[in-house]
């Protein structure tokens, strides 16, 4: 038996997740995506996973790297969230941002949460989309600052109980 598709989505339309910003560099190009589909793998070695869309226009810019960064986004950069979200803009999704590469030499983008600097250890086809695995290299984490939360197609922050 097939899910009905608009009863799966407003299934996992029911999931808080957090927004990341996940970036790559191609010489002295760079190329981000949002995506909100990431998680943690495994802790030895260090492994964290990121579902990226099979049309996304960063895709083969990460196979061909081999590296990317995933940048957890604050609860103040939705507007950065919905930039790299937007199809079309590609070419201007970093512009004006004061970004910093890491050592894979992807973009860390500025005053995120945290920041994981992958090397790409595995990629497995899933349908619409590739899973990526990325073992962290490198990692920085901001103090005081607090998540972006998407959740029922929208935006949200934390509220501590």
């Amino acid at each position: 038996m097939v899910i009905d598709r608009q009863l799966f989505k407003s299934a996992l339309r029911r999931w808080a997740s957090g927004v990341t910003i996940v970036t790559t560099r191609v010489g002295e190009r760079v190329f981000g995506m949002t995506a909100s589909a990431f998680s943690s793998v495994s802790l030895d070695p260090p492994l964290v996973l990121v579902c990226i869309e099979k049309r996304a226009h960063t895709l083969p810019w990460i196979v061909e790297s081999g590296v990317f960064a995933v940048n957890v986004l604050a609860d103040d950069q939705h507007e950065l969230s919905a930039r790299f979200a937007t199809e079309g803009n590609e070419s201007v999704r970093f512009d004006g941002l004061a970004c910093r590469s890491g050592p894979s030499g992807a973009p860390w983008l500025p005053d995120t949460v945290a920041v994981l600097d992958c090397r790409v250890a595995a990629a497995h086809d899933a349908g619409d989309h590739w899973i990526y695995v990325g073992e962290v290299q490198a990692a920085e984490v901001a103090a005081g600052r607090e998540p972006l939360l998407y959740y029922d197609a929208g935006y949200r922050t934390l509220a501590v109980r």
